[in-house]
């Protein structure tokens, strides 16, 4: 991977995505096994703003795991903070209180630097605006109703949730978002009929040409899964919270043009324009108020989206 790729990925970051001025206050958290990229966003917000600092720690051993004390501390301290790591800091006490002090910050879980290379390598503001047609599209819908050449059939109930974008453009204090961005989604209060993923979910990565993974929803809840890796994972979860583990998370729409190929990454294959992913699990860092230690985003090719009848025109 050449540097250069590294450094014109990491600049659209600092300088498209956070818009980081001179006079702010930057940090930089990483881990062990990220430096590569931790690294070059250091050196793109250093060639911007002399009051850039740069943290490294283990990684840890789940997603949503607290960052060390002093980390979460810098978070809060900063004006802008970029968290590229191992495992998920997006919903953490650190990344919300961090906000919440007045700091915008981008996380990018799990990021490789094939995925920081392809999600990056992108006009944030063409993608901000197709969040924001697709957005209208679906915004005032009582109910949308997902299918797919691969089975899926499924309609979901926002009721009265509200959607969110993830745009990429992080300029306002206490903004948020995932790196690489671009999608729209929601935290549905029902959901009923069948999703079939043939795109990327985790432990898998991306599924091979015929292979899919079926699932069941009744009444907000997952009632049946195909795959015996993953109805593993949500029954282990269900011993801790019980049938929380099993509800219905997410509906989210990619519009990040520039993926044009799936690549096994579930944090870049769900922003490619013109798919959805549906998810099981936590959803109450979205909207939602279900607690639940897991949160597995499936993704599905070639859907049709319909809010209250009407197709939703996809970006491509």
């Amino acid at each position: 991977m050449s540097n250069d790729g590294l450094a014109a990925a990491a600049t659209t970051a600092v300088e498209q995505c956070m818009a980081l001025d001179p006079a702010e206050s930057c940090v930089v958290v990483t881990d062990d096994e990220r430096r590569p990229i931790g690294e070059a966003l250091y050196e793109a917000a250093s060639a911007v703003a002399d009051e850039t600092t740069i943290l490294q720690y283990p990684p840890g051993d789940q997603h949503g795991e607290e960052p060390p004390g002093p980390v979460a501390a810098a978070m809060a301290a900063a004006d802008v903070f970029l968290a590229p790591t191992t495992k998920s800091v997006s919903h953490t006490r650190a990344r919300g209180d961090a906000c919440e002090a007045g700091a915008r910050g981008a996380t990018l879980p799990g990021i490789t630097e094939e995925v920081f290379l392809t999600g990056l390598d992108a006009d944030y503001d063409a993608i901000a605006a197709h969040c924001a047609d697709v957005l209208e599209q679906v915004a005032d819908a009582e109910e949308i109703r997902v299918t797919s050449p691969a089975g899926t059939d499924i309609t979901v109930t926002p009721g009265g949730r509200e959607w969110h974008t993830d745009t990429g453009i992080v300029h306002e204090a206490g903004d948020f978002s995932n790196l690489p961005a671009g999608e729209v989604f929601v935290s549905p209060t029902d959901a009923n009929g069948t999703y079939v993923v043939d795109g990327t979910m985790r432990p898998h990565g991306l599924l091979d040409e015929g292979q899919t993974l079926r699932f069941e929803v009744e009444d907000g809840y997952v009632t049946e899964i195909s795959d015996d890796e993953i109805r593993a994972q949500v029954e282990t979860a269900a011993e801790e919270v019980g049938r929380d583990a099993y509800n219905f998370a997410e509906l989210g729409i990619g519009t990040n043009v520039g993926v044009t190929d799936l690549v096994g990454s579930v944090l870049l294959d769900e922003k490619a324009a013109g798919t959805v992913h549906l998810a099981i699990g936590d959803d109450a860092g979205i909207g939602g108020d279900t607690d639940a230690p897991l949160h597995l985003d499936g993704i599905v090719r070639e859907p049709t989206v319909l809010a209250d009848g009407a197709e939703v025109k996809l970006p491509r």
